[in-house]
């Protein structure tokens, strides 16, 4: 029998890519992102980009905190409202005591949800005009700070803080981390050269 020459197998630089991104775990969703939007959706990524980057904080803190043993990753749901500067500075003033619109407003939950619905993580509230006046100020696409403020806000929901100096270097690398896996640049050094931390 004639020896048949194997072709080899060539990959387009699209399909490796796919296949180096598709991570499993990011393909089953475990976080719902419920969207609202208050304002116009202009310069927003679409809502299955931002679960994404939602799903990604949610999944990183799992790893981080599930031990030796892998347990399975409990579906979840975060709520995220689009909304103004005037609503913003609303929110920011009533529950911080800020008057001041601001770019994301986290809202946790706690163990305040129904048993028989999906768990909640909490509430999000997203300034649009605040997001793209930022990534103006700092150089940076309006989808790299989208995803930030993703993956910043779900970890404000998780616990994650950074009133505290340790607390904020902690989630800093977290969120560096993250973002690194969308091939987004830590968004500190982007800050840091615009002289806003």
């Amino acid at each position: 029998m004639p020896k048949v020459k194997k072709q080899p197998i060539v990959k387009t630089a699209r399909r490796a890519a796919v296949k180096k991104t598709a991570d499993p775990a990011l393909k089953q969703a475990v976080l719902k992102l419920e969207v609202q939007a208050a304002v116009k959706r202009q310069g927003i990524p679409a809502n299955r980009k931002l679960q994404l980057w939602a799903q990604a904080a949610y999944l990183v803190h799992h790893a981080a905190h599930a031990g030796r043993r892998k347990r399975v990753v409990a579906p979840v749901q975060v709520s995220l409202k689009l909304v103004g500067a005037a609503e913003s500075r609303r929110l920011n003033r009533d529950w911080r005591n800020e008057d001041h619109a601001t770019n994301v407003l986290s809202f946790p939950a706690g163990e305040n949800f129904e048993m028989d619905e999906l768990p909640t993580l909490g509430d999000l509230a997203i300034c649009v005009p605040v997001v793209a006046r930022e990534a103006r100020e700092q150089g940076i696409t309006l989808a790299a700070h989208w995803a930030h403020l993703m993956v910043h806000g779900v970890l404000h929901l998780l616990g994650y803080d950074h009133e505290v100096e340790r607390d904020a270097l902690v989630m800093e690398a977290c969120e560096i981390a993250i973002l690194e896996q969308f091939g987004i640049a830590n968004p500190y050094v982007a800050n840091e050269k615009a002289g806003a931390r």
